[in-house]
């Protein structure tokens, strides 16, 4: 018997406008916009080098979460192979941030809060010099 193989996941983030949303992960957050689908768009994709998100229409948010839990609540997780180059990178495009660069035990990570409240988490593995 043969073993299949899972070649990966992609997180979809569920937001008000995909449009919007796309344009925002392609214009701030150098991504580039995969499709959108439908008139208007209701489906789209964003991805940056292997990394892939999908955006999905919403007409009101999915989940109810109370206020000091949203921030904590990340809806995808990036790994990267320079965190801190993109940090900078980030920083520079004046990306608003939930959490800073951060020295974890499995590395570095930051997270970004992208348009409908979605934070994205952007880590680097433990190959990378800790601040």
């Amino acid at each position: 018997m043969s073993r299949t193989t899972l070649t990966r996941a992609i997180p979809v983030l569920f937001v008000a406008d995909v449009t919007s949303a796309a344009a925002y992960f392609r214009d701030t957050l150098g991504f580039s916009i995969d499709f959108l689908h439908g008139q208007p768009p209701f489906y789209g994709s964003v991805s940056r080098d292997s990394a892939c998100l999908h955006l999905k229409f919403v007409h009101e948010p999915v989940l109810n979460v109370a206020a000091p839990d949203r921030d904590a609540l990340i809806m995808a997780f990036v790994e990267v192979a320079n965190v801190g180059a993109l940090f900078a990178e980030y920083t520079d495009a004046g990306v608003t941030f939930l959490q800073t660069l951060t020295p974890q035990q499995w590395g570095r990570d930051f997270i970004v809060q992208a348009p409908d409240g979605n934070a994205i988490c952007f880590s680097g593995r433990g190959d990378e010099a800790v601040i």
